[in-house]
Order: C-alpha cells, then structure tokens, then sequence
C-alpha cells in the first residue's frame, strides 16, 4: 500500500536492503551471494542501496566512526551498524532523498528492529553524519551538546 509518493515502497525496500546487509555479515559473504540466491528480483532501490552501501561500506565506516562517540563500528550491534551504514550510504550518495527522510526512517527501523535505546543512538550519530555528509544541503544544522 503506497501513499502515492513512493515512500511506502521505499520504506519497504529499506527493511529488505536492511536483511540483505544484516544476513550477509551474519554469514560472513557478499550481498551480491545473498542477492544470486534469491528467487524472485529484488526492488532496485533496495539492490542500490545494499551495493553501495558494500561498495562504500570503508568510507562509510570511517564516518560513522567519527561520529559515533565512545563506540567502535565493529562493537555496534550488528542490527545498528546495519542501519547506520545504510543511512550514512543514502546521505553521501542518494541526494534525490530528503535527510530528514533518510534519518526518520533509519531511526523508525532502530526503534522496530533493535533496542529501546538504539533509535536514540541511530539519531544522534545520522545528525552529525549529515552535518558532514550533507553540510551545504538540504538540512538545518542541528546544535549538538556534549
């Protein structure tokens, strides 16, 4: 069911490029094994988003390292630092969607899909990874304390 802007399938392609980058680290393999494997084709969005997000996933990491304070990105939970590294994908690459879009949903997935404190988490390092990412772009600044 879609609302008509498309954000309804995109959500959904979200929360499968989610699985895909969840099930390939818990499997030690590439998306692009996951993705072979799979019966029926997969939205493109949500292809796009898994092989950038493998294709960038040093960079990536680097950022979010930066930004996420007193934790590594190797001791994230798995389940967070698949959605951080999907949402960091779509701020450095995806400029067709709206960072508060990109955040909201990443912070929706956290909330649904891991725990009561990651979506506090998730918001807080996406922030200051769109202040980096996306600092002459279509977000206002946000005043971080701390």
């Amino acid at each position: 069911m879609s609302d008509g802007s498309g954000f309804t399938g995109r959500r959904a392609a979200r929360e499968r490029a989610l699985s895909f980058l969840y099930e390939a680290e818990s499997r030690g393999c590439s998306v692009e094994a996951i993705l072979d494997e799979l019966p029926l084709e997969v939205d493109a969005f949500a292809v796009d988003l898994v092989t950038g997000v493998e294709s960038n996933q040093a960079a990536i990491d680097t950022v979010l390292a930066a930004h996420a304070h007193g934790w590594t990105v190797g001791r994230m939970p798995s389940i967070d630092r698949a959605i951080l590294r999907l949402a960091a994908y779509e701020l450095g690459h995806r400029g067709d969607v709206p960072t508060a879009v990109i955040i909201n949903e990443a912070v929706d997935l956290a909330k649904e899909y891991s725990t009561e404190k990651s979506g506090g988490f998730v918001n807080g390092v996406l922030v200051a990874v769109a202040d980096e990412l996306r600092s002459d772009r279509d977000h206002p600044h946000h005043e971080q304390s701390g």
